[in-house]
């Protein structure tokens, strides 16, 4: 059975959403430019010879509508290429990957492009308030079913501070599938303990680790600039800020419920970004010349009550780690998506991973999450991280919005 292997990884710089430095790109032009430069990694490749482009997006719509994987594969000139554009929200692009991954299991080709892209910047509008409507339904808004109407009135007694969560099953209730993902945050914090410091520090410690890898060249390593429509060029991420403190940290107001702990210092912000893989057989590999990057050894999904969404990590990990015969205590380093330190403590705690093993870089707190392309950035990151600290096994998770979480385990191979 034929092996899967990344053999080259790109991403963008993540601008921030609305007022960031790539508010000007359209999401299909942003896609089509890092998947060239994934591409332009492994010139030994006959670009019309991959066999699919599979695109994540996590809230596909306007700009990001229609099948765009079939017009970034129009773009990148590969008439005969493919594409299908998935979600699955926050673990899109990891997503596509498995389903690469899947395929050359299954014998069914040898060369794949899994990516990412989100540009939240570029949502389509349509509402009174100017939000995005696509946003209003990611904050607990807009185009619900009404079906979970008494499951959003309970949420919005969370939200008002008038009770405390627990399993609506208990009550014979269904869970909130609509639930803002503060709200889910603000869920977990309740129920496993974590307080408004512990997240506090954990958000200035992604800051910090952040600052410190951009000093180090870590980052720009990894990272693709890319030039605006006026010509200018962005080659650094918008979130990281430098001199973050826990004093300052600390004096942030609640953003979703007005006793909360959740703070605009303690989760990720809204961006935009792209990033992309190139996947083949390690048959196929040898058969180019071309030294792969990593194996990939597993991967997991799983899913739980949409109101803790953020626990997803943790059965997702031993999902993972079981079907590649192993422990956490095997995996060097781990990358937890950080949509909110509510959701990345309780889940780095479950799995007894240490700390000084996860996100030793920051993570995206400080980076940022475009959800559609994070998958596909993390395993670029965490690929760059097991390159600059010489280790081997690396996992990488993240919680996803409606209640999943998924995983994968990787092996460095050069």
């Amino acid at each position: 059975m034929p092996e899967a292997v990344i053999v080259a990884t790109a991403r963008s710089p993540i601008g921030r959403a609305a007022k960031g430095s790539l508010r000007d790109l359209r999401p299909d032009d942003l896609a089509t430019t890092i998947i060239d430069a994934a591409l332009s990694k492994v010139p030994q490749l006959d670009r019309t010879l991959i066999e699919d482009l599979y695109l994540g997006c996590g809230l596909p719509g306007g700009e990001q509508g229609f099948n765009m994987a079939r017009v970034v594969a129009t773009q990148l000139g590969l008439d005969g290429l493919p594409g299908a554009t998935v979600t699955r929200y926050c673990s899109s692009s990891l997503q596509t990957t498995r389903m690469a991954f899947h395929a050359i299991k299954a014998g069914e080709g040898d060369i794949f492009l899994s990516a990412g892209v989100e540009t939240v910047s570029r949502y389509a509008r349509g509402s009174s308030d100017g939000l995005p409507s696509a946003l209003q339904a990611q904050l607990g808004g807009g185009w619900e079913n009404p079906k979970f109407d008494e499951a959003r009135a309970r949420t919005k007694s969370y939200a008002e501070g008038g009770r405390t969560w627990h399993d609506p099953r208990e009550d014979g209730q269904i869970p909130d599938v609509y639930i803002a993902m503060g709200q889910t945050a603000e869920n977990l914090a309740q129920i496993k303990g974590v307080s408004r410091q512990d997240m506090d520090e954990f958000g200035v410690r992604s800051q910090n680790l952040a600052e410190k890898a951009i000093a180090d060249g870590f980052w720009e390593r990894e990272i693709t600039p890319v030039t605006l429509p006026d010509g200018t060029v962005v080659s650094q991420d918008d979130g990281p800020r430098a001199g973050v403190t826990l004093e300052a940290v600390s004096q942030l107001k609640p953003v979703f419920r007005p006793d909360g702990r959740v703070t605009a210092g303690n989760c990720c912000p809204l961006n935009d970004g792209a990033a992309a893989v190139v996947i083949m057989s390690d048959t196929k590999a040898r058969e180019l010349g071309i030294t792969p990057l990593a194996r990939i050894i597993s991967t997991g999904v799983t899913a739980l009550s949409p109101e803790i969404m953020g626990l997803g990590p943790v059965e997702a990990s031993r999902q993972a780690l079981k079907r590649a015969g192993m422990t956490i205590d095997d995996v060097d380093l781990v990358e937890i998506n950080e949509a909110f330190a509510a959701q990345v403590i309780p889940s780095y705690r479950d799995l007894g991973i240490p700390i000084e093993k996860l996100n030793v870089n920051g993570g995206a707190i400080a980076v940022g999450h475009p959800f559609g392309s994070t998958g596909a950035r993390i395993t670029g990151t965490l690929l760059n991280a097991l390159d600059w600290h010489d280790k081997s096994i690396g996992l990488e998770t993240m919680c996803v919005g409606g209640g999943q979480g998924m995983a994968m385990v990787l092996e460095r191979l050069s």
